[in-house]
C-alpha cells in the first residue's frame, strides 16, 4: 500500500484542477451502466464518426469501455477528465484489450491540450508492443517502442510518470519505455485512448499530481 493519502472522488463531483501531492482514484463503481461517466468528455483525433465510451459490467465490476468499432485506420478515440490538469505526475490504469480487427488495446493520455495535441502511451495485443507517441497538430509521431507478449481479454496495469521533460512508461510494474520530451511542457488534462475498432475496457484510474 502506498504511504500517501488516497482520495476516492465521485467522478461527477467538482474539484480543483490541481490536487497537488494527493492521489485521485476512480473505479467507476458509482457510475450508471450504459452511460458515459460524468465529468469526462470524449474526442476524436483523425477521421471518422464519434466514438462511444460507456460504463459496462465486467464480472460484477463497473468499468469504462470504448465500444465503437469504426475501422478507419487514422481514427483515435480519446476521453479526458474535465477537472484534472497536471504537469508532473504519476498516472496508472488497468486495461483489457477485448476485440478489434484493425487495432486492439489502448492507453493513457496526458498533457492533453486539445484533440490534436497530447502525449499517449499505448499497448496493442495484436502487435505485441507497447509504444510512446506524441500527437502534434493531429499527427501521431512515435517516440519509443518495446515488444513483448500481450494477451487479449486479460487485465494489465499501465503506468506513466512524467517529471519535467522525463517520461517513464511501465507495464505491469516493469519500466519498458523512457524518453526526454519538450514538445508539451505546460500542464494538460489526462485521459484514456484507443485506436480505430479497438474495443477496450479500463478500470482503477489513479493519478497523483506534483507541484
Amino acid at each position: 500500500m502506498k504511504s500517501l493519502a488516497i482520495l476516492t472522488i465521485v467522478i461527477g463531483t467538482l474539484f480543483p484542477a490541481y490536487i497537488v501531492n494527493e492521489e485521485v482514484f476512480f473505479n467507476f463503481e458509482d457510475q450508471q451502466i450504459n452511460k458515459m461517466p460524468s465529468g469526462w468528455s470524449s474526442y476524436i483525433t483523425g477521421e471518422g464518426k464519434p466514438c462511444q465510451w460507456k460504463i459496462i459490467e465486467d464480472n460484477g465490476n463497473k468499468v469504462l469501455a470504448q465500444v465503437s468499432s469504426h475501422t478507419e485506420e487514422y481514427h483515435f478515440n480519446v476521453i479526458v477528465n474535465d477537472s484534472i490538469e497536471c504537469q508532473d505526475f504519476e498516472f496508472s490504469v488497468k486495461f483489457k484489450g477485448v476485440s478489434g480487427r484493425v487495432d486492439r488495446g489502448g492507453g493513457l493520455v496526458w498533457r492533453y491540450i486539445d484533440k490534436n495535441n497530447y502525449y499517449v502511451a499505448r499497448a496493442n495485443p495484436l502487435e505485441d508492443n507497447f509504444r510512446l507517441y506524441k500527437v502534434v497538430n493531429g499527427n501521431r509521431i512515435q517516440l519509443k517502442s518495446s515488444h513483448f507478449t500481450i494477451e487479449s481479454n486479460k487485465w494489465y496495469n499501465m503506468k506513466v510518470e512524467m517529471h519535467g521533460n522525463n517520461i517513464k512508461c511501465f507495464f505491469d510494474g516493469r519500466l519498458k519505455l523512457e524518453a526526454t520530451e519538450t514538445t508539451f511542457e505546460k500542464p494538460g488534462k489526462v485521459g484514456l485512448w484507443t485506436k480505430s475498432d479497438a474495443v477496450t475496457s479500463f478500470d482503477d484510474f489513479s493519478i497523483k499530481c506534483f507541484d
